[in-house]
């Protein structure tokens, strides 16, 4: 087994920006998966400049204002995108597919073929940042209540 310092690209991983490793995960992912990726990800950046891009939990790209938006992962069979708080945000575009039993999360399972409604998922993002800002504002009132 290779140790940290043995293992190829170790150092460059360790200094690239979330974006860089996203940008590198959607490249490494040369099938349909990539495509739907990189259309998922131009719907979530365009909702908002003020969107952070992490990569979290061992490589997962996670978008973030204001609170967790969502986290995408590139399975065999489908691209998953999970709304942390899925289950409280309108889905007027009825995008999600996935997850419809939970509490909280909701998730959109993108399969062969499917094509991104990138409009729809723009909005649905729009939906999840206000939401988070709203609770945030709830917060602040209580703390200063």
């Amino acid at each position: 087994m290779l140790s940290r310092e043995q293992t190829p690209n170790a150092e460059n991983e360790d200094s690239m920006t979330p974006s860089e490793r996203i940008d590198r995960l959607i490249a490494e992912l040369p099938d349909w998966r990539g495509k739907t990726f990189a259309a998922v990800r131009k719907a979530i950046l365009a909702a908002d400049r003020g969107i952070v891009e992490e990569w979290k939990w061992m490589g997962s790209p996670v978008w973030s204002r204001d609170g967790m938006i969502a986290v995408a992962n590139a399975h065999k069979g489908k691209v998953k995108l999970t709304f942390a708080h899925g289950a409280k945000v309108a889905d007027p575009g009825k995008l999600f597919n996935a997850g419809l039993d939970g509490n909280l999360r909701r998730a959109i399972d993108f399969l062969e073929g499917d094509k991104v409604d990138g409009r729809a998922l723009t909005k649905l993002v729009r939906a999840a940042i206000d939401y988070n800002q709203a609770r945030s504002k709830g917060r602040k009132k209580q703390r200063m209540g």
